[in-house]
């Protein structure tokens, strides 16, 4: 392999964590906000981005496991 091949896993990664990062550092303000219409929305949206977190590492590695 490569060395650039080597470093995209880890770019990308990277990209997905910052990503949710700055998903994670708006979310209160986005479930006080969502809150003033049902306390429920904004429990399911937590909920949704935290398991999303885990979802999305997860389907990336099932298509690497598919592509190796």
């Amino acid at each position: 392999m490569s060395g650039q091949g080597q470093k995209s896993p880890a770019i990308a990664a990277a990209v997905i964590f910052f990503g949710f990062l700055l998903l994670f550092f708006a979310m209160p303000a986005i479930m006080l906000w969502l809150a003033d219409f049902s306390p429920w929305l904004a429990a399911a949206f937590g909920t949704v981005a935290v398991l999303s977190f885990f979802a999305i590492f997860w389907l990336r590695a099932r298509h690497q496991r598919k592509r190796d």
